[in-house]
């Protein structure tokens, strides 16, 4: 009963928002050239009032009966039928638009999904067609990322964050599998106010200001930690960030970091990068040339060899970070080199994506305006995938 006052109260003033309820609007019909109303005017407005005022009652009992269902609906059915028994009992149609609206409103801020909050959907079934279908030639990945994600969110108390660390050279799909993550786990994908995407040259600049940017690197996490209780953040150029912001990070992936006010245990941690691509591409090259497939390759060959560059990389810190020594990472996904076959299937889908007509010649043509290596073979697109989306301009009409 504490929050039915003031429910009261907020559906009263948007009634007395209403045109043909508001003050002045009454006033303006009810003096005319100076006129004072008619006594007839006079009592058809407060039947209206009085009318306003049973649809405010039946709209209270209601709305008690509708948000309890969606916040506790192991009682539902009970409620529902307790409600279907009241005889002669209906909501009007102003009070059903009421409703919604407050309802709406209330589950901005509160609890009432099936999933606890009303921006987190964790569509895996949604992320598992998007890995299967729009991602290409990237098999270890599409595994991973699944099982990783999906194990994650079965758990119902996690120990620590997930962190997954993307590898691979620019144009494979790190930041594609990423938005992927975003718009399968989040109602408003990247956009949801639960996502938070940094990029290292973009928001920490200057490392003159890295104390600063420690700062606001901890307010954006608490704040977004504080809001949603699954938060996602996504380190684009992990590769390029300052080691004391690696070592900031660590703090929130560590197992036992954990507050009253600032848990991230269900939060996920993406960190893309391109270190370790000339190891990875490496591999599947002497692959090829062994006559073996790539889908036969796996994570175990790769897992070693990649940890090994990012441990000898000079030009980063990210490999000596206490992020890789201290195996807060917990996966490390590499994200293979795309061949012409591939570069065809992105085409496909930048065509199929703006509903426009395609020809195989077209794709074979769009595939081979791209830079293969290496030089001798050109097994590899250099650039991946990127700009094909662009590129199928040349083939409109």
């Amino acid at each position: 009963m504490g929050l039915c006052s003031p429910f009261l109260l907020w559906c009263y003033c948007l009634l007395l928002m209403l045109p043909e309820t508001t003050g002045h609007n009454r006033r303006e019909k009810q003096w005319d050239g100076g006129e004072q109303q008619s006594t007839q005017s006079f009592w058809a407005d407060f039947s209206g009032l009085k009318k306003h005022l049973k649809i405010m009652t039946a709209l209270s009992r209601r709305y008690w009966a509708y948000l309890s269902c969606r916040v506790w609906p192991q009682d539902c059915k009970e409620r529902e039928k307790t409600t279907s028994e009241a005889p002669g009992w209906k909501l009007p149609l102003l009070g059903q638009q009421y409703l919604e609206i407050f309802s709406t409103w209330y589950c901005r801020f509160q609890d009432c999904c099936a999933s606890g909050d009303c921006r987190i959907i964790n569509n895996i079934t949604g992320l598992e067609s998007d890995l299967s279908i729009r991602l290409h030639g990237q098999h270890l990945a599409r595994h991973v990322v699944l099982k990783a994600v999906r194990d994650f969110l079965a758990l119902p108390h996690p120990e620590k964050a997930l962190a997954l660390s993307f590898h691979g050279w620019s144009g494979t799909g790190k930041n594609f599998v990423a938005r992927m993550m975003a718009d399968n786990l989040y109602r408003d994908g990247l956009g949801s106010e639960c996502v938070k995407v940094f990029i290292s040259l973009f928001h920490f600049p200057h490392p003159r200001y890295v104390d600063l940017y420690q700062e606001q690197l901890k307010q954006h996490i608490g704040e977004t930690v504080g809001r949603c209780r699954q938060a996602l953040f996504v380190f684009d150029e992990a590769e390029k960030l300052h080691p004391s912001l690696l070592d900031t990070l660590k703090l929130y992936l560590h197992p036992h970091h954990s507050t009253k006010e600032q848990d991230c245990r269900r939060a996920i941690f993406l960190f893309l990068s391109n270190l370790g691509g000339n190891t990875i591409n490496e591999l599947v090259l002497s692959f090829l040339q062994m006559g073996q497939p790539r889908e036969e390759i796996t994570l175990e060959s790769l897992e070693q060899p990649l940890r090994a560059e990012l441990l000898a990389s000079t030009d980063s810190g990210f490999g000596h970070s206490s992020l890789v020594k201290e195996n807060l990472i917990d996966f490390f996904v590499p994200f293979l080199p795309l061949e012409f076959r591939h570069v065809r299937l992105c085409a496909r889908d930048a065509f199929e994506g703006r509903g426009l007509q395609y020809s195989e010649e077209a794709l074979d043509e769009i595939a081979k305006m791209m830079v293969y290596v290496p030089k001798e073979q050109k097994l590899f697109s250099a650039q991946g995938c990127k700009s094909i989306a662009q590129r199928i301009n040349y083939f409109l009409p």
